[in-house]
């Protein structure tokens, strides 16, 4: 099956028939859909899938030693977050919401994004270098930005696309419809990328929406929906390859949009400040770490002869040495308090000017270190 004619039997599929290559075990389950991709490259996946997930286990540690701000998590969500970013090209525009730190590890992760959960708004800045929009925090909001985005690509016979991620919970904020309808009226190249992780803080699934598929609601904007294991790394690259495909394709026939849905589970707690035990079981926890998109991905690797014990200790040994380099980095940057007066107004109201002014008086009063100190 040629790749074109593929990319048309993975996006014209029900929004419920759900893509899949990779079984839970690693066995491959539809062979037409499996990339062909050179081992180098499987490597580098598997090695990001690993480093995202060690990644998020030492920041949750540096949150709770009080050494970095609110964390959120993305363990049980890495094969969405790679397999969705190595298919796109280098120069395609990534946003995202909060949790797809995974998508940055795709992008060879700037050492400055660490800085944002310390507090440096510099974090936010540095992805620019990597095509990667700001960090958004709030609920969908990125969304209609993304669409603008990428229809001034469109109008500009710019080749790229933009991904945008969220999560379920977003498909409850207008910005999502809206977002989704401007992008049907005028045929935007958007992959939107819905990683359905199945809790949105504590609302479940099937408390969000009445709809069978989140897939499913692009019908009514004018594009297609697809549903994809999210926790299969093939999975999401052949999707996200096709949909990519579409996107740029000169057929006027067929919308550019499309709705990517992401089946997959959130193993850890909303961010740092929830406790996930007041509102799930763990044992529901239990069944989906049985569908780990690291373990399944690792067998399929060792299956092919792709990946042993020596690289997968290499790779480790590699990754910690990686992140005990860039955690360092971090920490030697000192905080400049003034810089939280400097990003909320293009021209500073008088309110926090006279704050700024009431900040500098204590500083030059008591100095940083007292101010540190003081409870």
């Amino acid at each position: 099956m040629s790749r074109d004619v593929l990319a048309r039997d993975v996006l014209d599929r029900s929004p419920d028939d759900r893509v899949q290559v990779l079984d839970t075990d690693g066995t491959v389950v539809e062979p037409a859909l499996e990339p062909d991709l050179e081992p180098a490259t499987l490597r580098s996946m598997y090695r990001d899938m690993r480093f995202s997930r060690r990644f998020d286990e030492r920041m949750i540690s540096l949150q709770r030693q009080g050494r970095m701000g609110t964390y959120s998590s993305l363990a049980g969500q890495e094969g969405s977050q790679i397999g969705s970013t190595y298919a796109l090209a280098d120069d395609d525009v990534l946003s995202y919401q909060y949790r797809e730190h995974g998508a940055l590890v795709a992008r060879d992760l700037p050492w400055e994004y660490l800085l944002y959960w310390m507090g440096h708004e510099d974090g936010n800045a540095a992805l620019t270098d990597v095509n990667v929009f700001p960090l958004n925090i709030s609920i969908g909001g990125h969304l209609p930005h993304a669409v603008g985005w990428s229809w001034a690509a469109k109008l500009n016979d710019d080749e790229r696309v933009t991904v945008v991620h969220f999560g379920d919970g977003s498909t409850s904020e207008g910005d999502f419809h809206e977002a989704m309808n401007f992008a049907g009226v005028y045929d935007t190249p958007t992959i939107f990328f819905c990683n359905n992780n199945q809790w949105a803080i504590s609302v479940p699934r099937e408390h969000q929406t009445a709809s069978a598929t989140i897939a499913q609601k692009a019908r009514a904007y004018g594009f297609d929906g697809v549903q994809v294991d999210g926790m299969d790394p093939l999975a999401t690259y052949v999707v996200t390859e096709a949909a990519r495909e579409k996107a740029l394709s000169d057929d006027d026939d067929q919308p550019r949009p499309i709705l990517v849905e992401a089946i997959q589970y959130r193993y850890g707690a909303h961010t740092t400040a929830d406790d996930p035990d007041v509102y799930r079981d763990e044992a529901e926890v239990e069944r989906w770490r049985r569908r780990d998109p690291i373990d399944r991905f690792e067998a399929y690797l060792r299956d092919r002869g792709v990946l042993g014990d020596a690289l997968i200790g290499e790779i480790e040994a590699e990754i910690e040495d990686t992140l005990a380099t860039i955690v360092d980095r971090t920490e030697d940057v000192e905080a400049d308090p003034r810089e939280m007066f400097e990003y909320t107004y293009e021209d500073p109201t008088p309110h926090l000017e006279a704050q700024r002014e009431y900040l500098e008086d204590l500083r030059n009063s008591h100095g940083d270190d007292e101010l540190l100190d003081f409870e």
